[in-house]
């Protein structure tokens, strides 16, 4: 968070991220910034795979599957625009708790299937994108 925001390499991935060729014009060098968001990406999560494998001790390939959704969910209820832009740590630290908190009451509920989960927090999450197209047309009116 402190690097997004506190450093001169934060602003130009917030840069890149919102239109490139605006970025470009402004001089920042946008094709460095992606290499090295994708480095730091990758850097992270070989070190988040390592970790697990080392608390599962075998080295488990599917683990992560089915969740793709959730991740992307949890982002977009945060805050962060899917057009990119705009987004922080706290929002999807907000949006995680939400997802969270959405998914346990499903449970509570009854017997409902972790299928259903996912067609709720589909919906929840098609639901915030077009609150968001909204909010984005009303802003530039």
């Amino acid at each position: 968070m402190l690097l997004l925001q506190r450093t001169g390499f934060g602003q130009n991935v917030y840069a890149v991220d919102g239109n490139e060729q605006a970025a470009a014009l402004m001089g920042v060098p946008v094709a460095r910034t992606k290499i090295y968001v994708y480095l730091m990406s990758g850097l992270l999560a070989g070190l988040a795979g390592a970790l697990n494998a080392a608390r599962l001790s075998s080295g488990v390939t599917i683990l992560g599957i089915g969740l793709e959704l959730d991740v992307i969910a949890a982002v977009v209820i945060g805050g962060t625009l899917l057009t990119g832009g705009a987004g922080g740590l706290t929002g999807t630290i907000s949006g995680v708790l939400l997802l969270g908190v959405i998914q346990s009451l499903i449970n509570q509920v009854g017997n409902l299937t972790s299928s259903f989960q996912q067609v709720v927090s589909g919906l929840f999450l098609a639901l915030v994108v077009i609150a968001q197209r909204l909010l984005s047309k009303a802003q530039r009116l």
